[in-house]
């Protein structure tokens, strides 16, 4: 991996991942056994809780094919190694000079039918306040949308929630915020 190619995002849309794409063929299971697939997987479940959050969706989509990879799998694998590497000195800051309107800002999104095996839509937010990350949220919907409106209607339904215990949680401690907003692109 010493000469990798600089990646600015831990997942791209090429990277179609799918249970019945894992290995079939005695011959490509055993090339596959001498890959360190599990071993890589861990240690990014390793980073993404102690330090790494943005990597959290690309490393629970790699981790559903663990008990079997195959090549694509390992492709995303140091996809991910790559982002890992190329942003290193990428942290999460809360400006404290950005203090002056404490709003909630949200932004929601989700994708219809984006895991191809379970056709379950894939959805996310994140919230900040004062220009800082207090809370996200990247995963599959429980349930299958029948529609890229009703996958919409779920995430934005979910973001209004949490957006709404963050105005309370910061009512508890005291802090005055002036309003919420969410941004959803539907």
């Amino acid at each position: 991996m010493g000469n990798y190619k600089p990646v600015t995002s831990p997942q791209v849309a090429y990277f179609k991942l799918l249970a019945k794409t894992c290995l079939a063929y005695v011959l490509e299971i055993e090339k596959m056994s001498h890959v360190p697939y599990s071993s890589a997987v861990g240690s990014f479940m390793y980073a993404m809780v102690c330090t790494r959050p943005n990597s959290a969706y690309a490393v629970s989509v790699v981790s559903h094919y663990i008990h079997n990879p195959d090549k694509d799998h390992w492709q995303a694998v140091k996809w991910i190694l790559h982002y890992l590497k190329c942003s290193l000195d990428r942290c999460l800051v809360f400006d404290k000079s950005k203090t002056a309107p404490c709003n909630i800002t949200g932004f929601i999104d989700s994708s219809h039918g984006g895991d191809l095996d379970r056709k379950n839509s894939t959805l996310g937010y994140i919230f900040t306040l004062c220009t800082g990350a207090i809370s996200y949220k990247a995963s599959l919907q429980p349930l299958t949308a029948l529609s890229t409106s009703e996958a919409e209607y779920i995430i934005t339904a979910e973001g209004v929630m949490e957006a709404t215990c963050s105005k309370y949680l910061l009512i508890e401690f005291g802090v005055s915020e002036s309003g919420i907003t969410v941004f959803s692109d539907s």
